[in-house]
């Protein structure tokens, strides 16, 4: 590659980074991807992203590097051009990460939609939010049986989450329970997946958005995107409903890119009301009017439900929840918890004390954490460490918070029971209302 070439390190944690490169970089002469940082997720590191998704331009792939030896990395490669590519994180975060790009020589770059998203040819719908666990996945399952009950055929295409061998990834497809088993799903994956599958919808995910976007096309009326963590949607959106949440209140300013959301949304649903202080869902309405008057503003409930409430009164009981919630969320609880103390458990065990390996160390990791336990499952290992963690409690039961029966793939040898959170009937008939405004049913 010639010397005249701007020479790139991209940030990411397995996701926007690869979708960056692949719709800016990748058959862009100008540039030279010379590698890409990692972090947030456990493992990602250490890989290359291959030969045959990188393109002519990349014979050898690209190394993939742990963010730690960024300043390094820029010196190693004489780089010119520093891409923040990952989301969830706080203003002050991203900052940070620029004064470090700045201090070693190299410019420091956000990228908007109109580089990276891309236009479909069927009409397309997208779910985002402020922060990680606003309620977004529940919000896109109810857009989703709306528009199937109105006779539409959806495919839901999920955020990337390629935390495998990236080449079987580039494009998939989800059906059945048995296509999460055959592609060896983390829990993460499943967390999000399975909730589709189970009203009736197709899933796509993967790590070229392109192609799973021509894909999905093909048996779509719709194109309904239901993103992740905080981040901007990676197709063109012709109704845009972002997620905030009124348990985290001005993190829909202080958070990137979940600002942006909140400021481009046609609709901004602020969720949970039912559970949030209402001054602090005041707070949220207040901003929404500040930064983004034009758009439409639902106050929705989450409602909780147990499938066998009857069983957590009186009981000591351990609490799991979704993961990626509680870590890079940064939350202190989530629905599980909530529904053991209104069912009227005894106690609510600490499990810090029976963690096992990596699990500890999310603990030291995210010390917010002290009553719940995430449901971290990125490889085998680590999901052999949280069954582990689970069985080695000593409580009565197991409440499960998370989006998926984790009974279906962890031996839990303590009785348990589940915990489901589905949008309010009074926002899933406003967001109806909309949906037939805008001509979508």
């Amino acid at each position: 590659m010639s010397d005249d070439k701007i020479r790139v390190i991209i940030m990411g944690a397995a996701g926007r980074d690869f979708h960056n490169f692949n719709t800016y970089f990748r058959n862009n002469p100008k540039y030279e991807v010379v590698a890409f940082t990692a972090t947030q997720i456990p493992g990602i590191e250490g890989r290359k992203y291959p030969p045959e998704l990188a393109g002519p331009l990349y014979p050898e792939g690209i190394p993939i590097y742990p963010e730690e030896e960024l300043p390094n990395l820029i010196k190693k490669y004489n780089v010119t051009q520093v891409v923040f590519a990952y989301s969830d994180v706080s203003h002050e975060y991203v900052m940070h990460r620029a004064s470090i790009a700045l201090a070693n020589g190299a410019d420091f770059r956000l990228m908007s939609m109109s580089n990276t998203a891309i236009k479909s040819a069927k009409p397309v719908i997208s779910v985002c939010a402020v922060r990680t666990g606003s309620g977004k996945s529940q919000t896109t399952r109810r857009i989703g049986q709306l528009l199937k009950e109105a006779g539409k055929q959806v495919a839901v295409i999920r955020h990337p989450m390629p935390y495998g061998d990236l080449r079987k990834q580039e494009v998939q497809r989800f059906a059945t329970y048995d296509d999460l088993d055959k592609q060896n799903c983390t829990i993460e994956e499943r967390e999000e997946y399975e909730p589709h599958l189970r009203f009736g919808h197709i899933v796509y995910a993967g790590v070229d958005y392109e192609k799973i976007l021509r894909a999905a096309e093909k048996e779509a009326d719709i194109i309904l995107w239901d993103g992740g963590n905080n981040d901007l949607p990676f197709y063109v959106p012709d109704l845009h409903i972002v997620v905030a949440d009124p348990h985290r209140p001005g993190h829909e300013l202080t958070y990137y890119p979940g600002e942006a959301n909140f400021r481009m949304a046609d609709v901004i649903i602020i969720n949970k009301v039912d559970s949030a202080d209402p001054k602090n869902v005041e707070l949220v309405k207040k901003h929404a009017k500040e930064v983004n008057p034009n758009a439409i503003i639902i106050e929705a409930t989450s409602p909780i439900t147990v499938d066998n409430p009857d069983a957590i009164k009186g009981k000591r009981v351990l609490v799991v929840e979704d993961g990626p919630t509680l870590t890079h969320g940064e939350m202190s609880y989530g629905a599980g918890y909530l529904a053991a103390q209104q069912a009227g458990a005894a106690e609510i065990i600490d499990p810090r004390p029976y963690a096992v390996g990596s699990i500890e160390g999310v603990y030291k990791k995210y010390t917010q954490l002290e009553k719940i336990l995430p449901a971290m499952g990125y490889g085998e290992q680590q999901l052999k460490e949280l069954e582990e963690t689970i069985n080695k409690a000593e409580c009565d039961l197991v409440v499960i918070g998370t989006p998926i029966d984790l009974g279906r793939i962890l031996k839990i040898n303590k009785p348990s029971v589940r915990v489901i959170y589905e949008l309010g009937p009074k926002a899933t008939e406003q967001l109806k209302k909309i949906l037939k405004e805008r001509n979508f049913i």
